[in-house]
Formats: C-alpha cells, structure tokens, sequence
C-alpha cells in the first residue's frame, strides 16, 4: 500500500497571507507550479492560490496600474487536503471525484508538502506494471 507520504513533495515554499499579489505571481512562475497554498505565522494552511485566482486580480490591477491585493484577499479559503498517512488510493478517488490537481499535505494542522495528481498517476501506474509483471 503506496502511502501520500512515499511520493509527496517537501520542498515546497507556500504563500504568506499578507504578501502582495506581483510578489504572489514571481513565486507562483518561479516554482512552476499552478497554484501554492497559504499559511499563517504558525505554519497552519489557511488557503490555495492558483493562477486561475490571480488571473481576475492581474487584469483589474494591470489595467489600473495599481494593486492593493493580497494572496489573503484571492486565495481558496477551504481547500481540499491530505494526511501523509493517507493511501493513494483515497486521493486518487477523491480527484477523480474533486478538480484540484494539487493538494496539500496536512500533519497535526502543519503543512508538511504536496501531492499532484501526476504524482498519483505514476504511483498508479508503477502499481499496475507491477501487477501485470507478477
């Protein structure tokens, strides 16, 4: 049994609530990713942002030449997260029912990495071989 733990990512770098929508985007670009969660001071996930929640903000904001926005102010206030003592299993079952492609990891309410679904797809997918192999 493939546990989230055995292929999630730790090197991640969330988004602080309080930093401003232009510093939010560099570090979204910069990690390559579509979206970060957000935490607070103590580490506790408070929200995603992804590019799709910035996209109405840049617009406004570019075409004013002005931006007052936080990630606090555009983030996902409820997002969808895992346990690391989770299987793949449960997570590949609640995408195939749930749109997000990135979820959070979640150990004692602290953010401890992420999962994407490629991720879940190729633990799937080497579980498979495995089995024809066998």
């Amino acid at each position: 049994m493939i546990l989230i733990r055995d292929i999630m990512s730790e090197c991640i770098t969330p988004l602080p609530e309080e930093m401003s929508l232009p510093q939010a985007v560099d570090q979204l670009i910069a990690s390559n990713m579509i979206g970060l969660p957000v935490i607070d001071a103590n580490k506790h996930l408070t929200g995603f942002l992804s590019e799709q929640d910035c996209i109405p903000f840049l617009l406004g904001d570019s075409y004013h030449c002005d931006s007052h926005v936080l990630v606090k102010d555009m983030m996902q206030r409820t997002p969808l997260s895992v346990k690391p003592s989770q299987t793949v299993l449960e997570l590949a079952q609640m995408m195939a029912t749930n749109k997000p492609k990135i979820y959070p990891v979640i150990d004692n309410g602290i953010l401890v990495g992420l999962v994407k679904r490629g991720q879940v797809m190729a633990a799937l997918n080497n579980q498979l071989k495995q089995c024809r192999a066998a």
